[in-house]
């Protein structure tokens, strides 16, 4: 464990390059569908779970870091939450109010608290408004609000866990068709079925639950040993995930729909899909692999720190804007990670840094 927290999950940090460059090829796929083959269009029209490799990540990360100690007290608590804050909503702030400044592309839209509030990404008919891809965010932070609780859950029984995690799903979906049977739900609010399970927390929990599952696993004697007796988790960990990609694209109508919007592929997405995810993070922490060696280089490292702000201007405002400017044959692939860099040392971090001192003389 003492050489896990010597390399600070290096290789993890540069899996969020991978998954970020998996949601800008997924998000840019209609310039190439006359170009590629069905099975290959069909294969990366799924390559949106890089978003949920990006959730399993959070629940691992948060629930090896800190546990249920922001539970401690209040003032803890409240630090925690500061600090999840300082680390998704400044960056996204400073997009979004360029957007809103920016009238040619932000007149009709006139949603500025549910748009600065993440709230947007609860109501159907907001959901692809302004920084449409932020609906992820929302689903992260309500995960940051309940994590320290449902780490605690998890140390006393993982059913424990899992049942406030149902619990909270079958609450929301309640009060999603409670809205619509009172009054129509409109605007779509936890509503309708499919809406929810794609775009909140409560309908993807379990992709964050398996990544805290694997940081519990590895603080427990038990645990430890059982994933120590995984033989060559890298390999299994990522043929699982291309096994388990190509049979939920298996259910997809055609090239450019998603195998998730039928059942069959949701419950694999929701159900396996993590489980595969969490075993080749535990192989590229535990193994010295060529994938682990390349993902822990200084190149990518670097573009694992950027893939945040990369996220946030490969699409909607950002994007368009360069655009209107400069496009490049790779859709500004390379373009875009270079601003993302200078983005994330010249504004992300510098103001990350500054918020956590800010936090850190909260008494």
């Amino acid at each position: 464990m003492d050489n896990l927290n010597k390399n600070k999950f290096d290789a993890l940090t540069g899996m969020r390059a991978i998954a970020a460059i998996m949601v800008f090829v997924y998000h840019n796929r209609k310039y190439w569908r006359h170009d590629l083959p069905f099975v290959v269009m069909r294969f990366i029209s799924e390559w949106h779970i890089g978003v949920t490799v990006f959730f399993v990540l959070s629940g691992f990360l948060l629930a090896y870091r800190y546990e249920e100690s922001p539970l401690d007290s209040k003032k803890s608590y409240l630090k925690y939450i500061l600090l999840r804050i300082a680390r998704i909503f400044p960056l996204y702030w400073i997009l979004l109010s360029a957007y809103f400044l920016d009238v040619k592309y932000s007149k009709d839209v006139n949603t500025y608290f549910l748009q600065y509030s993440l709230f947007y990404s609860l109501f159907d008919k907001y959901s692809i408004s302004g920084i449409v891809q932020a609906w992820s965010l929302t689903v992260e932070f309500f995960f940051y609000l309940f994590s320290p609780f449902l780490f605690l859950l998890l140390k006393k029984n993982w059913k424990y866990c899992v049942s406030f995690l149902l619990g909270l799903f079958l609450f929301s979906w309640g009060i999603g068709y409670g809205l619509h049977w009172y009054n129509g739900n409109p605007e779509g609010f936890l509503y309708p079925l499919k809406f929810m399970v794609g775009n909140t927390f409560f309908g993807r929990s379990l992709e964050f639950f398996f990544g805290m599952l694997l940081a519990y696993m590895m603080k427990q004697e038990k645990g430890i040993q059982f994933l120590k007796g995984l033989k060559k988790p890298t390999l299994l960990g990522g043929i699982s995930m291309i096994a388990l990609i190509i049979t939920i694209a298996f259910f997809a109508k055609h090239s450019f729909s998603h195998g998730v919007e039928r059942w069959e592929g949701r419950v694999i997405h929701e159900f396996f899909l993590p489980v595969a995810i969490a075993v080749f993070f535990w192989g590229l922490m535990s193994e010295k692999t060529f994938v682990s060696k390349i993902l822990s280089t200084k190149i990518f490292v670097l573009l694992g720190n950027a893939s945040f702000v990369f996220y946030l201007i490969h699409l909607s405002y950002f994007n368009m804007k360069l655009k209107s400017y400069i496009y490049l044959p790779d859709r500004n692939f390379v373009l875009l990670w270079i601003c993302s860099i200078i983005i994330y040392l010249c504004i992300e971090k510098p103001l990350y840094k500054l918020c956590r001192n800010l936090i850190a003389k909260i008494r």
